[in-house]
């Protein structure tokens, strides 16, 4: 029969459990994935009563809560709480999500919030997005130009050109769609994952940019984008409702007609 053994301090063991002290009826139980590099020993699940009864309708405001008013060491990333920032995403209740956008209310029974899968973890529900943020240089995420750039001069685009990059550029790079990516899971380091590539598509198709031919040819390579297996995991889990499948697959298609 064949055994597996899991890494050193891999399990996953049961934590501290915060009982209520405010003898509210409007109780939530919230288990939250806990480590810390300090204690160099296993993660654990913690588990809080929160009372919701002066409580924000959104995940976020429970972290905060927990944060403020039970365990001040409860470690994430949060800056704008209105998902424009991408700062707070986490894995709510087995779902990749923003945690400022995600309501407490539409999540039935208790609540288990983990860092974003698959990512090493700093602390608590930091994960480290260092390898995406260098895939997303890589790209060079800027407008490119030669000719106008040297006359300084407004360059302009008409409605229809424009109108290409919706649903491009509102991605927020908070990286909820790679991380629910079997495929960047498997080939992080080499493949660039749908939220890079989503990213190199709004310049591929920028009217106004003048290096197409070289920005596909960054992108043509077997692993940088080919390892997509159109699972679409990514479309399902952005919380801005962006569709990076659709993205690659108009690379691709690029990619062929040329």
């Amino acid at each position: 029969m064949v055994q597996f053994n899991l890494p050193k301090n891999s399990k996953v063991l049961k934590g501290i459990y915060f009982k209520d002290k405010t003898g509210s009826k409007n109780i939530k139980k919230i288990h939250i994935y806990r480590w810390s590099p300090e204690k160099k020993g296993n993660p654990t699940i913690d588990t809080f009563e929160v009372d919701l009864t002066n409580c924000g309708n959104k995940v976020l405001d429970i972290l905060n809560k927990i944060k403020n008013e039970i365990d001040s060491t409860l470690t994430f990333r949060r800056s704008c709480a209105h998902g424009v920032c991408g700062s707070c995403a986490m894995n709510v209740d087995g779902v990749n999500t923003l945690s400022c956008m995600k309501s407490h209310k539409d999540i039935n029974g208790d609540i288990k919030i983990y860092p974003l899968p698959h990512l090493r973890v700093v602390k608590d529900l930091v994960a480290d997005l260092s390898t995406l943020y260098r895939q997303y240089e890589s790209i060079e995420p800027w407008l490119k130009t030669k000719e106008i750039k040297s006359k300084k001069i407004e360059i302009n685009q008409s409605k229809e050109d424009r109108k290409k990059l919706d649903g491009l550029y509102e991605c927020i790079m908070c990286a909820c769609c790679s991380t629910s990516c079997p495929s960047y899971w498997w080939n992080g380091e080499k493949y660039l994952g749908p939220a890079v590539l989503l990213q190199a598509y709004r310049w591929i198709i920028d009217s106004r940019d003048e290096e197409r031919k070289e920005r596909l040819k960054t992108v043509a390579d077997k692993l940088k984008l080919y390892g997509c297996h159109t699972i679409m995991n990514c479309t399902n889990s952005c919380p801005k409702g962006l569709n990076p499948a659709k993205a690659i697959s108009s690379i691709k298609k690029m990619l062929a007609s040329n």
